[in-house]
């Protein structure tokens, strides 16, 4: 079966791709360059997927800093460096980001007649983005079902999230039983043009509490 893969870079989509392949998808990984301030993670994600054997690898380009309102594509808002207020959405979370990034991996995998999308969405050690719950993947399968010749012809794509109920630190033990390189990984939110972290923002403190709760060594490259 032919299968999406949503891949930012990071060690979270990394590792869902990795468990893509372990499960026998011929997996398509598709990247967006929406104005990202750590833009970095794209040539991590170029890496990842040559590393993990994806078949084919496209980034598309969809600018949202345009529109700006977010700390990742708003240059005049500052990155949080300590932890936001508990059940607060933070300044972090990019308006639409993922119903865009899932609609362009949605037509993409009608035109492969791809049967799954897969996602790195995690409601578990995840920064309160709206996103990111099971109940908004559950919604998006039944709309995409809706809203495509493949579900009205019998044929639906399922959206997978398969780390969505992990810690961490199962994910990232997951990821290393699979082999992932997790050096190779970018996930801090402001990382520099090579790709080392601040370590500093929440994206950073979720990273790096997270190897040590899994008990592996921490391969991260701060500045």
């Amino acid at each position: 079966m032919r299968a999406v893969v949503l891949l930012s870079g990071g060690l979270d989509s990394a590792t869902v791709l990795a468990l893509a392949r372990e499960k026998g998808r011929d997996c398509y990984a598709l990247s967006l360059r929406y104005g990202q301030r750590h833009a970095a993670e794209l040539g991590a994600a170029a890496r990842i997927a040559a590393a993990l054997g994806a078949a084919r690898h496209e980034i598309v380009d969809v600018d949202l800093s345009r529109f700006g309102g977010s700390a990742l594509t708003d240059a005049t808002i500052a990155v949080p460096e300590r932890p936001g207020a508990p059940g607060a959405i933070p300044v972090t979370y990019v308006p639409a980001r993922n119903t865009i990034m899932l609609s362009i991996a949605l037509g993409w995998a009608e035109v492969l007649d791809a049967g799954e999308i897969h996602f790195g969405a995690n409601a578990v050690d995840y920064s309160g983005y709206p996103d990111c719950r099971p109940e908004y993947v559950a919604a998006f399968e039944r709309m995409a079902n809706l809203a495509t010749k493949a579900g009205v012809e019998g044929r639906p794509i399922r959206i997978c999230a398969p780390i969505i109920d992990m810690s961490k630190a199962q994910i990232i033990r997951e990821g290393a039983r699979l082999g992932v390189d997790f050096s190779a990984t970018v996930s801090c939110y402001q990382a520099d043009g090579q790709g080392r972290a601040c370590g500093r923002c929440d994206a950073c403190r979720i990273r790096r509490d997270g190897f040590a709760a899994a008990g592996v060594a921490d391969p991260t490259r701060y500045r």
